[in-house]
Protein backbone atom coordinates (compact mmCIF):
# COMPACT_ATOMS: atom_id res chain seq x y z
CA UNK A 1 0.00 0.00 0.00
CA UNK A 2 1.50 3.24 -1.07
CA UNK A 3 1.01 6.21 1.26
CA UNK A 4 0.60 10.17 0.42
CA UNK A 5 3.67 12.20 2.13
CA UNK A 6 1.92 13.58 5.75
CA UNK A 7 3.84 15.06 8.76
CA UNK A 8 3.32 14.39 13.00
CA UNK A 9 3.82 16.97 14.84
CA UNK A 10 4.16 16.54 18.57
CA UNK A 11 5.60 18.09 21.38
CA UNK A 12 9.53 17.81 21.91
CA UNK A 13 9.38 15.90 25.02
CA UNK A 14 6.43 13.76 26.78
CA UNK A 15 6.21 12.42 29.87
CA UNK A 16 3.55 9.85 31.22
CA UNK A 17 2.50 8.20 34.21
CA UNK A 18 1.93 8.44 38.46
CA UNK A 19 4.18 11.02 39.30
CA UNK A 20 5.16 12.69 36.27
CA UNK A 21 5.45 16.04 37.71
CA UNK A 22 8.54 15.17 39.44
CA UNK A 23 10.22 16.26 36.55
CA UNK A 24 8.86 19.84 36.12
CA UNK A 25 11.70 21.62 37.77
CA UNK A 26 14.57 19.68 35.66
CA UNK A 27 13.02 20.28 32.74
CA UNK A 28 12.50 23.94 33.37
CA UNK A 29 16.15 23.75 34.03
CA UNK A 30 17.05 22.31 30.38
CA UNK A 31 14.88 24.66 28.27
CA UNK A 32 17.30 27.45 30.22
CA UNK A 33 14.71 28.41 32.05
CA UNK A 34 15.21 31.25 35.32
CA UNK A 35 12.21 31.85 36.30
CA UNK A 36 8.76 30.53 35.56
CA UNK A 37 5.23 32.29 35.01
CA UNK A 38 2.78 29.71 36.06
CA UNK A 39 -0.43 29.91 34.59
CA UNK A 40 -3.74 28.67 35.95
CA UNK A 41 -6.87 28.98 37.39
CA UNK A 42 -8.27 30.45 40.79
CA UNK A 43 -9.99 26.73 41.48
CA UNK A 44 -6.87 24.48 41.21
CA UNK A 45 -4.76 27.37 42.96
CA UNK A 46 -6.82 27.00 46.25
CA UNK A 47 -6.56 23.68 46.37
CA UNK A 48 -3.99 22.61 49.08
CA UNK A 49 -1.23 20.33 47.86
CA UNK A 50 -2.49 19.90 44.36
CA UNK A 51 -1.49 20.05 41.19
CA UNK A 52 -0.08 23.76 41.56
CA UNK A 53 1.27 23.42 45.11
CA UNK A 54 2.93 19.99 43.73
CA UNK A 55 4.48 21.76 40.75
CA UNK A 56 5.78 24.53 42.64
CA UNK A 57 7.57 22.17 45.10
CA UNK A 58 9.26 21.00 41.98
CA UNK A 59 10.14 24.39 40.68
CA UNK A 60 11.61 25.85 43.28
CA UNK A 61 13.70 22.47 44.61
CA UNK A 62 15.15 23.22 40.79
CA UNK A 63 15.75 26.40 41.87
CA UNK A 64 12.98 28.24 39.11
CA UNK A 65 11.54 31.50 40.39
CA UNK A 66 8.26 31.83 40.25
CA UNK A 67 5.56 34.48 39.44
CA UNK A 68 1.95 33.43 39.44
CA UNK A 69 -0.88 34.36 37.12
CA UNK A 70 -3.75 32.77 38.08
CA UNK A 71 -6.85 34.69 36.39
CA UNK A 72 -7.51 32.38 33.74
CA UNK A 73 -11.14 31.61 33.02
CA UNK A 74 -12.83 28.81 31.48
CA UNK A 75 -13.54 29.25 27.25
CA UNK A 76 -10.00 31.62 28.20
CA UNK A 77 -10.63 35.27 27.27
CA UNK A 78 -8.09 37.93 25.09
CA UNK A 79 -8.39 39.94 28.07
CA UNK A 80 -6.95 36.74 30.17
CA UNK A 81 -3.95 36.84 27.70
CA UNK A 82 -3.37 40.58 28.30
CA UNK A 83 -3.39 40.40 32.09
CA UNK A 84 -1.13 37.55 31.96
CA UNK A 85 1.40 39.10 29.62
CA UNK A 86 1.57 41.80 31.77
CA UNK A 87 2.67 39.63 34.45
CA UNK A 88 5.08 37.84 32.76
CA UNK A 89 6.64 41.17 31.39
CA UNK A 90 6.85 43.12 34.66
CA UNK A 91 8.42 39.71 36.59
CA UNK A 92 10.57 39.09 33.59
CA UNK A 93 9.89 35.51 33.05
CA UNK A 94 11.52 33.77 30.57
CA UNK A 95 9.33 30.15 30.39
CA UNK A 96 5.63 29.95 31.02
CA UNK A 97 4.33 26.96 32.71
CA UNK A 98 0.92 26.02 32.49
CA UNK A 99 -1.15 24.07 35.20
CA UNK A 100 -4.60 22.59 34.42
CA UNK A 101 -6.86 21.91 31.52
CA UNK A 102 -7.20 22.98 28.28
CA UNK A 103 -7.89 26.94 29.57
CA UNK A 104 -4.91 27.40 31.26
CA UNK A 105 -2.54 25.80 28.33
CA UNK A 106 -4.35 27.70 25.57
CA UNK A 107 -4.01 30.96 27.83
CA UNK A 108 -0.63 30.33 28.24
CA UNK A 109 0.35 29.76 24.60
CA UNK A 110 -1.68 33.12 23.82
CA UNK A 111 0.70 34.49 26.21
CA UNK A 112 3.41 33.33 24.62
CA UNK A 113 1.89 34.87 21.71
CA UNK A 114 1.72 37.76 22.65
CA UNK A 115 5.19 38.34 24.39
CA UNK A 116 6.63 37.89 20.79
CA UNK A 117 4.22 39.18 17.76
CA UNK A 118 3.04 42.53 17.88
CA UNK A 119 -1.02 43.93 17.44
CA UNK A 120 -3.70 42.16 18.28
CA UNK A 121 -4.34 38.85 18.90
CA UNK A 122 -6.98 37.90 16.60
CA UNK A 123 -4.65 39.00 13.59
CA UNK A 124 -3.32 35.82 13.98
CA UNK A 125 -6.34 33.46 13.63
CA UNK A 126 -5.59 30.92 11.10
CA UNK A 127 -2.82 28.43 9.99
CA UNK A 128 0.23 29.07 10.53
CA UNK A 129 0.70 32.85 10.75
CA UNK A 130 3.27 33.03 13.34
CA UNK A 131 6.43 34.23 12.78
CA UNK A 132 8.15 34.25 15.96
CA UNK A 133 9.64 31.56 18.28
CA UNK A 134 7.43 31.51 20.89
CA UNK A 135 8.93 31.26 25.46
CA UNK A 136 9.16 27.37 26.04
CA UNK A 137 5.88 26.33 27.39
CA UNK A 138 5.93 23.55 29.63
CA UNK A 139 2.10 22.00 30.50
CA UNK A 140 1.08 20.44 33.28
CA UNK A 141 -2.17 18.72 32.17
CA UNK A 142 -4.55 17.63 35.29
CA UNK A 143 -7.44 17.00 32.87
CA UNK A 144 -8.18 14.15 30.67
CA UNK A 145 -10.18 16.17 27.61
CA UNK A 146 -8.71 19.34 25.71
CA UNK A 147 -5.26 17.71 25.29
CA UNK A 148 -3.79 21.42 24.38
CA UNK A 149 -0.61 20.28 26.38
CA UNK A 150 0.21 18.18 23.03
CA UNK A 151 -1.75 20.01 20.23
CA UNK A 152 -0.49 23.24 18.15
CA UNK A 153 -3.62 24.68 18.70
CA UNK A 154 -4.61 28.13 20.84
CA UNK A 155 -8.14 28.95 21.54
CA UNK A 156 -9.38 31.80 22.38
CA UNK A 157 -12.55 34.50 22.89
CA UNK A 158 -12.39 37.57 21.45
CA UNK A 159 -14.84 39.71 24.46
CA UNK A 160 -15.71 42.24 21.98
CA UNK A 161 -17.58 39.72 19.27
CA UNK A 162 -17.78 37.00 21.75
CA UNK A 163 -16.22 34.87 19.08
CA UNK A 164 -13.61 32.12 19.54
CA UNK A 165 -10.61 31.98 17.08
CA UNK A 166 -8.21 29.64 16.40
CA UNK A 167 -4.32 30.41 16.15
CA UNK A 168 -2.50 26.66 14.46
CA UNK A 169 1.00 26.82 14.50
CA UNK A 170 4.08 24.52 15.44
CA UNK A 171 4.86 27.46 17.41
CA UNK A 172 2.46 26.49 19.82
CA UNK A 173 3.35 23.34 20.32
CA UNK A 174 4.26 23.21 24.30
CA UNK A 175 8.47 22.00 24.67
CA UNK A 176 7.08 19.22 26.95
CA UNK A 177 3.68 18.18 28.34
CA UNK A 178 3.15 16.16 31.29
CA UNK A 179 0.17 13.87 32.46
CA UNK A 180 0.68 12.37 35.38
CA UNK A 181 -3.03 10.85 36.34
CA UNK A 182 -2.46 11.30 40.11
CA UNK A 183 -3.37 14.82 39.65
CA UNK A 184 -6.63 13.99 38.21
CA UNK A 185 -7.88 11.84 40.79
CA UNK A 186 -10.93 13.61 42.76
CA UNK A 187 -12.33 15.81 39.42
CA UNK A 188 -15.85 16.03 39.69
CA UNK A 189 -17.79 13.85 37.83
CA UNK A 190 -19.35 16.33 35.79
CA UNK A 191 -15.61 17.89 34.56
CA UNK A 192 -14.83 14.11 33.84
CA UNK A 193 -18.02 13.76 31.59
CA UNK A 194 -17.12 16.61 29.85
CA UNK A 195 -13.74 16.87 29.10
CA UNK A 196 -14.28 12.37 28.39
CA UNK A 197 -16.39 13.47 25.64
CA UNK A 198 -14.24 16.29 24.73
CA UNK A 199 -11.84 14.11 24.02
CA UNK A 200 -14.25 11.30 21.96
CA UNK A 201 -14.65 13.88 19.89
CA UNK A 202 -11.27 14.89 18.76
CA UNK A 203 -10.73 11.11 18.41
CA UNK A 204 -13.60 10.45 15.95
CA UNK A 205 -13.24 13.63 14.13
CA UNK A 206 -9.42 12.91 13.38
CA UNK A 207 -10.66 9.76 12.36
CA UNK A 208 -13.26 10.87 9.65
CA UNK A 209 -11.24 13.89 8.33
CA UNK A 210 -9.68 13.53 4.59
CA UNK A 211 -6.38 14.82 6.24
CA UNK A 212 -6.24 11.24 8.23
CA UNK A 213 -2.77 8.81 8.13
CA UNK A 214 -1.97 5.28 9.05
CA UNK A 215 -0.56 7.02 12.42
CA UNK A 216 -3.29 9.62 13.29
CA UNK A 217 -5.63 6.22 12.60
CA UNK A 218 -3.81 4.85 14.93
CA UNK A 219 -3.44 7.17 17.79
CA UNK A 220 -7.33 7.74 17.41
CA UNK A 221 -9.01 4.29 17.09
CA UNK A 222 -7.06 3.50 20.43
CA UNK A 223 -8.56 6.20 21.99
CA UNK A 224 -12.08 5.63 21.34
CA UNK A 225 -11.71 1.51 22.56
CA UNK A 226 -10.16 3.60 26.36
CA UNK A 227 -12.45 5.81 26.74
CA UNK A 228 -15.73 3.78 25.56
CA UNK A 229 -14.25 1.26 28.24
CA UNK A 230 -12.93 3.84 31.17
CA UNK A 231 -15.10 6.97 30.79
CA UNK A 232 -17.75 5.65 32.73
CA UNK A 233 -15.89 4.05 35.49
CA UNK A 234 -13.77 7.44 35.93
CA UNK A 235 -17.37 9.29 35.85
CA UNK A 236 -18.66 7.04 38.72
CA UNK A 237 -15.63 6.81 40.85
CA UNK A 238 -13.68 9.57 40.60
CA UNK A 239 -10.88 8.14 42.54
CA UNK A 240 -10.29 4.85 40.39
CA UNK A 241 -6.86 5.16 39.05
CA UNK A 242 -7.14 2.67 36.41
CA UNK A 243 -9.73 4.34 35.17
CA UNK A 244 -8.10 7.98 35.30
CA UNK A 245 -4.88 6.94 33.74
CA UNK A 246 -7.02 5.13 30.79
CA UNK A 247 -8.82 8.30 30.32
CA UNK A 248 -5.71 10.08 30.37
CA UNK A 249 -3.76 8.02 28.04
CA UNK A 250 -6.84 8.26 25.23
CA UNK A 251 -6.94 11.96 25.85
CA UNK A 252 -3.19 12.30 25.09
CA UNK A 253 -3.49 10.19 22.11
CA UNK A 254 -6.71 11.38 20.95
CA UNK A 255 -4.87 15.31 20.48
CA UNK A 256 -1.90 13.70 18.97
CA UNK A 257 -4.53 12.22 16.36
CA UNK A 258 -6.17 15.45 15.72
CA UNK A 259 -2.96 17.72 15.82
CA UNK A 260 -2.39 16.40 12.58
CA UNK A 261 -5.74 14.73 11.16
CA UNK A 262 -7.61 18.25 12.15
CA UNK A 263 -11.30 18.49 13.45
CA UNK A 264 -14.53 18.83 11.48
CA UNK A 265 -17.76 20.82 11.94
CA UNK A 266 -18.93 19.28 15.64
CA UNK A 267 -15.68 22.02 17.13
CA UNK A 268 -16.52 24.51 14.74
CA UNK A 269 -20.11 24.65 16.01
CA UNK A 270 -18.88 24.35 19.72
CA UNK A 271 -16.13 26.42 19.80
CA UNK A 272 -19.09 29.15 18.86
CA UNK A 273 -21.25 28.41 21.44
CA UNK A 274 -18.55 28.30 23.88
CA UNK A 275 -17.62 31.95 22.83
CA UNK A 276 -21.57 33.24 22.21
CA UNK A 277 -22.65 30.95 25.53
CA UNK A 278 -19.48 30.83 27.44
CA UNK A 279 -21.15 27.26 26.81
CA UNK A 280 -18.53 24.26 28.41
CA UNK A 281 -16.64 23.04 25.59
CA UNK A 282 -17.43 19.33 26.86
CA UNK A 283 -20.80 19.72 26.75
CA UNK A 284 -21.38 21.35 23.78
CA UNK A 285 -19.26 18.54 21.54
CA UNK A 286 -21.07 15.56 23.90
CA UNK A 287 -24.69 17.63 22.53
CA UNK A 288 -23.66 18.17 18.83
CA UNK A 289 -21.19 15.31 18.47
CA UNK A 290 -24.35 12.59 16.95
CA UNK A 291 -26.03 14.96 15.23
CA UNK A 292 -23.16 16.65 13.57
CA UNK A 293 -20.63 14.14 12.86
CA UNK A 294 -23.23 12.13 10.01
CA UNK A 295 -22.82 14.92 8.43
CA UNK A 296 -19.29 15.32 7.82
CA UNK A 297 -17.89 14.43 4.36
CA UNK A 298 -16.63 10.75 4.59
CA UNK A 299 -13.01 9.98 4.24
CA UNK A 300 -13.96 6.85 2.82
CA UNK A 301 -17.68 5.43 2.38
CA UNK A 302 -19.29 4.31 5.45
CA UNK A 303 -16.09 5.11 7.77
CA UNK A 304 -18.59 7.35 10.36
CA UNK A 305 -21.01 4.17 10.39
CA UNK A 306 -18.11 2.16 12.85
CA UNK A 307 -18.88 4.85 15.42
CA UNK A 308 -22.76 5.39 15.40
Amino acid sequence: MSYRMFDYLVPNVNFFGPNAISVVGERCQLLGGKKALLVTDKGLRAIKDGAVDKTLHYLREAGIEVAIFDGVEPNPKDTNVRDGLAVFRREQCDIIVTVGGGSPHDCGKGIGIAATHEGDLYQYAGIETLTNPLPPIVAVNTTAGTASEVTRHCVLTNTETRVKFVIVSWRNLPSVSINDPLLMIGKPAALTAATGMDALTHAVEAYISKDANPVTDAAAMQAIRLIARNLRQAVALGSNLQARENMAYASLLAGMAFNNANLGYVHAMAHQLGGLYDMPHGVANAVLLPHVAPLQPDRQPGEIRRYR
